[in-house]
């Protein structure tokens, strides 16, 4: 009997050591990677441009654009832009990345015994970030929602915009509390600290944030990121109705189907301050979460004096000085007016 119980537990202790070579590996992983990727993340948090002031190039108060050099050096460094279009990571997050990219990760993950990586995109809204981290951590409805309230990040804040795009590594048991806590630190390390009082001065911060966002729903390349603000600009400086499409897609959208829908032109006498068409000036606030490239592309408009753009069926980028330009393109593209 005694022989049996013997047998018993060595065969159970035989059980277990796989988990313990997982363990072992996983630390040795780790050890690993830090050991290779330290040097490099040293220097990149020491030289970036990350972690400096935003330049400013636009004078609201005289209406005028005035292109920063430093500006322009940032949108050509395309290690800057790399980090900037995605979203910084920080160490943890290069880290995570690459831990992630393993097969001993995609195992441990199965076995839920590592922390999630959730990837938030540039220019989504809050609901759909919520969307994202309930369904890694499971969230109901009602957390979801409860997320979206986020803690205000200032007295003058609106919600919609302050969520930084990147990686999060969250593990299961992480409260909606701490999410929102992690979201808003980010957000004060990637555009706050850098977003200094002297810039407010020029362009308040929810001024920028709802500039940025625009942007960020309009295109994607931070070139065009650059010529779309100075449209943007130019429309504000000149009293122009702004007449974007996105601004229309956030006050259409209801939580039915996609939050992003099409529109369609009887779209434009939607009842809403976010109907561009409609009303004068910016929206009220942000439309979905920018870049630091976008963020970066509002502060510092490109000088152009177009008034009117648009991609056509390739993506390529239009645009006109003149109204009559603008449906003379529209009609060698399309045939029509549009």
């Amino acid at each position: 009997m005694s022989r049996v119980l013997h047998m018993a537990r060595r065969n159970k202790a035989r059980l277990r050591r796989p988990h313990f070579f997982i363990l072992f590996a996983a630390i040795l992983v780790i050890l690993i990677v830090m050991f290779f990727l330290l040097p490099s993340i040293v220097v990149w948090s020491q030289e970036h441009p990350m972690n400096t002031p935003f330049p400013v190039g636009v004078d609201p108060q005289h209406k005028i654009i005035k292109e920063n050099d430093r500006a322009s050096v940032l949108f050509k460094d395309s290690r800057y832009l790399n980090a900037a279009v995605a979203g910084a990571p920080g160490f943890f997050e290069m880290l995570s990345n690459t831990i992630a990219s393993t097969a001993l990760y995609q195992l441990m993950a199965g076995a839920g015994s590592v922390p999630h990586i959730i990837t938030i995109n540039p220019g989504v809204r809050k609901e759909q970030v919520a969307a994202l981290f309930g369904k890694a951590l499971k969230w109901d409805v009602s957390t979801q929602k409860m997320f979206t309230k986020l803690p205000p990040v200032s007295t003058d804040m609106l919600t919609e915009g302050t969520i930084a795009p990147g990686d999060y590594a969250l593990s299961d048991n992480t409260s909606v509390l701490e999410v929102q806590t992690e979201v808003r630190n980010r957000f004060d390390d990637t555009v706050l600290s850098r977003y200094t009082p002297d810039i407010q001065k020029i362009v308040p911060l929810t001024q920028g944030l709802t500039i940025a966002s625009i942007i960020e729903r309009e295109t994607s390349d931070p070139e065009e990121m650059r010529v779309i603000s100075g449209i943007i600009w130019n429309r504000i400086f000149q009293g122009m109705k702004l007449q974007m499409d996105s601004t229309l897609q956030y006050a259409k959208a209801n939580g039915k189907g996609t939050w992003w829908p099409q529109i369609l032109p009887k779209d434009k006498y939607i009842d809403s301050p976010y109907n561009t068409y409609q009303n004068e000036g910016l929206p009220p606030g942000p439309i979905s979460d920018p870049s630091t490239a976008a963020v970066l592309a509002a502060l510092n408009p490109r000088k152009t004096s177009c008034l009117f753009y648009f991609h056509d069926d390739d993506g390529v980028f239009h645009c006109s000085d003149t109204y009559e330009q603008h449906v003379a393109a529209l009609k060698k593209y399309y045939g029509q007016g549009r």
